[in-house]
């Protein structure tokens, strides 16, 4: 069985960045649903999965807030014009039939972590698809990372992350530990950036490896004070970094196959939102038009994928109703 799981709001956040602002003629924003469903469909014919599931935060404290007051603290919130984008995008995930996940107290990446786990447990392969980096602790034999990205998409192996950091999936946690992370606020150690930490890890292997003999680490002065300085600091990061793999979500992956499609809401959502471009994808018919827009002008709209979007691809044709990137 093969299984994809995706970070729906690192998804959708990207989607949002990636798009130029569009709406319907009432002025509801669609851009980061087109690029959301861009991406997904073009992963969903590459991977041809058994079942599917999206992961979303919920706004709740999770227990990293409850170890840690300053657990993503300053990070600013969510543009008005991608937060009426998310009902949206959850209201017609449902109506194509796919699971969404939501536990209060736990992130996405938790969600997906425990995924990953039941997946593994079960022998089935696992396809993570993300923003971020935060899921590479979860790459293993059977669980791969599909990391969206501005300019290409990059698939991430244990072979391909040893290949690039010079570690293993699971030491990326130990990394993170010592280096920190800006975008969570995880204070790691002061002073030591993400190639100081890299060397670290790659020469003693564990936070734990390094503070058990401190004082005879080949490292300069200057480094060793500032790991003596924030030991407590890089503990409590490395405790923040881990992601959790065993959320109270549906163990069994049946739960995560597709059920059958609600064609005729998805085809009043999408035509009420003149996503054209999408309904003409999924091979559904535009729903019934209020007459007072029959003649109306209707926008162009988007289509094509989200990769060639975000390379700056030229406008070729426009039909009145769909504008096609190359």
């Amino acid at each position: 069985m093969k299984i994809l799981a995706i970070d729906g709001n690192s998804i959708i956040n990207r989607a949002f960045y990636g798009i130029r602002l569009l709406s319907n003629k009432k002025g509801v924003f669609t851009n980061a649903l087109t690029g959301f469903f861009n991406i997904y469909l073009k992963l969903l014919k590459e991977e041809s999965p058994d079942g599917v599931a999206v992961a979303f935060d919920l706004k709740a404290p999770t227990f990293r807030h409850k170890k840690y007051d300053g657990y993503k603290a300053g990070r600013k919130g969510m543009p008005d014009e991608l937060a009426a984008q998310m009902p949206y995008l959850k209201e017609i995930l449902t109506a194509m039939g796919i699971k969404i996940i939501e536990v209060e107290g736990f992130e996405a990446d938790d969600i997906l972590g425990t995924i990953a786990e039941i997946s593994e447990e079960n022998s089935a392969d696992c396809t993570i698809l993300t923003g971020d980096r935060d899921s590479f602790q979860l790459v293993s034999d059977k669980v791969k990372v599909h990391l969206a990205s501005t300019k290409a998409d990059l698939i991430y192996t244990p072979a391909a992350i040893q290949e690039q950091y010079g570690v293993s999936p699971k030491q990326m946690i130990e990394v993170k530990a010592l280096m920190g992370d800006a975008s969570d606020n995880i204070p790691g150690v002061a002073g030591i950036g993400e190639k100081t930490a890299l060397s670290l890890i790659q020469k003693y292997g564990s936070v734990d490896k390094i503070y058990e003999d401190i004082q005879g680490l080949d490292v300069s002065a200057g480094v060793k004070t500032k790991l003596e300085n924030g030991k407590a600091s890089a503990y409590l990061s490395r405790e923040l970094a881990v992601i959790c793999r065993d959320v109270p979500i549906e163990k069994e992956l049946s739960a995560y196959r597709p059920s059958k499609p609600d064609v005729e809401k998805l085809s009043a959502i999408l035509t009420e939102l003149e996503m054209f471009a999408l309904l003409k994808k999924l091979d559904i018919k535009a729903g019934a038009v209020d007459k007072t827009h029959e003649k109306a002008v209707e926008p162009p709209m988007l289509s094509g994928g989200f990769d060639v979007i975000f390379d700056g691809g030229k406008l070729l044709r426009c039909d009145g109703k769909t504008a096609e990137l190359v």
